[in-house]
């Protein structure tokens, strides 16, 4: 009796363990990164260096390659300046290509942006809606700019958003005179998008994510 009732607990775990897996791979089915603007202009020697820009895109190299691992869907975003007197991320300039740790492969998509919210004036919405995308982890640069920009774009839109936190970067601010750090700023901005029970998004860093 007792061996029956074992084999029986033992099924039964298998059989939620499947389903949680069913689930789980429904869902990723439904997933799409979005890296936002890793740009060479972020990066040490451009022209709007970003603190811990390297670590970032390192961070997010490896969720690329967890996506590409499992044939999920990668968005790169790549944000050309038009704006009069901008500085960086002009057109035609390597400052604005997207970095090496990052690079688009062949069959990637590449939306080319001019705005901090990745779907202002875009063909993004289409190209999620065409791939049936209801999920979106996101990554990249500047965490309090076109990422958040972006990610409360896409909370209003009925998507529901990742932020890998330790996958995206900023730089010093000024306020009224005082210089804000950019470690303070990354912190802030990234509790602030994840407020309220992770409202507009949850917030985790890359070795949480790839461990589930």
């Amino acid at each position: 009796m007792k061996n029956k009732f074992k084999t029986i607990l033992i099924l039964g775990l298998i059989f939620i363990s499947l389903i949680t897996m069913n689930a789980q791979k429904q869902k990723m089915e439904n997933t799409a990164l979005l890296i936002i603007d890793v740009q060479n202009d972020y990066f040490p020697g451009g022209k709007m260096t970003l603190e811990k820009a390297e670590q970032a895109g390192e961070k997010t190299r490896k969720i690329l390659e967890y996506f590409r691992k499992n044939n999920l869907t990668i968005i790169h975003i790549k944000h050309i300046s038009t704006n009069e007197g901008a500085t960086f991320f002009l057109a035609d300039t390597d400052g604005a290509k997207i970095n090496k740790l990052v690079l688009p492969k062949e069959d990637e998509k590449i939306i080319t942006k001019h705005f901090p919210n990745s779907f202002r004036e875009t063909d993004l919405m289409d190209y999620l809606q065409s791939n049936k995308i209801k999920n979106l982890v996101i990554a990249g640069m500047m965490t309090d700019v076109c990422v958040e920009a972006t990610t409360r774009a896409a909370f209003d839109f009925g998507f529901s958003n990742t932020i890998i936190g330790d996958a995206t970067a900023t730089r010093n601010r000024e306020l009224n005179g005082e210089v804000v750090k950019a470690a303070e700023v990354q912190r802030s901005f990234l509790a602030g998008i994840s407020a309220l029970g992770s409202l507009y998004a949850r917030v985790i860093n890359t070795n949480e994510f790839l461990s589930k």
